[in-house]
């Protein structure tokens, strides 16, 4: 890991960082590098962990009352995660994959807390959220999505509009809510 590092630090001015001068860059560069291996290390062993179906994953899974075959569902797209947030380039890709990171983790600390777990089960998926959001929010600037026509002022319409079909598709859901049990 301190190999991954190193490398990470070093290698930035491939994809067109300049090379830390200050301490403060110097700090920011390898606190990004530290949280996004801790947190790659772990999508990635978690990922291997699903698609082995070791016998841990498997305990806590029925724990939950989750099937089985969900672990197949979520350890292919968490190894992705892992080489999406170290590989160079491809900031859209990251934005994507930490987006995923962060919901794999606040999922599952939901998932322990909602079902009554201790809060030493529930509390690493909180604390692996949060490493996520520290990576994401020290990334460089070549890790970092370009700004969209959006973000550059697109005015108010380009805002309500969206809203106001989300909030339409809401109370259509809640009107159309359906009665008694489901069809066998």
């Amino acid at each position: 890991m301190v190999a991954a590092i190193v490398a990470g630090v070093l290698g930035a001015r491939a994809e067109g960082d300049d090379a830390p001068r200050t301490r403060l860059q110097w700090s920011r560069a390898i606190g990004y590098w530290v949280l996004t291996t801790t947190v790659a290390f772990e999508m990635a062993a978690g990922g291997v962990w699903d698609l082995l179906r070791i016998e841990f994953v498997r305990i806590s899974l029925t724990r939950l009352g989750y099937p089985l075959y969900l672990l197949y569902i979520l350890g292919p797209p968490k190894i992705l995660c892992a080489i999406a947030l170290l590989v160079p380039r491809f900031p859209r890709l990251k934005e994507w994959a930490y987006a995923g990171a962060f919901f794999n983790y606040a999922g599952a600390a939901a998932s322990l807390v909602l079902t009554g777990r201790n809060t030493s089960e529930w509390m690493a998926p909180l604390v692996f959220a949060v490493l996520t959001m520290g990576s994401w929010a020290m990334r460089p600037a070549s890790r970092k999505a370009t700004a969209t026509r959006l973000s550059q002022g697109a005015g108010t319409v380009a805002w309500c509009v969206p809203a106001a079909i989300v909030a339409a598709m809401l109370v259509v859901s809640f009107l159309t809510l359906p009665t008694g049990a489901p069809p066998r």
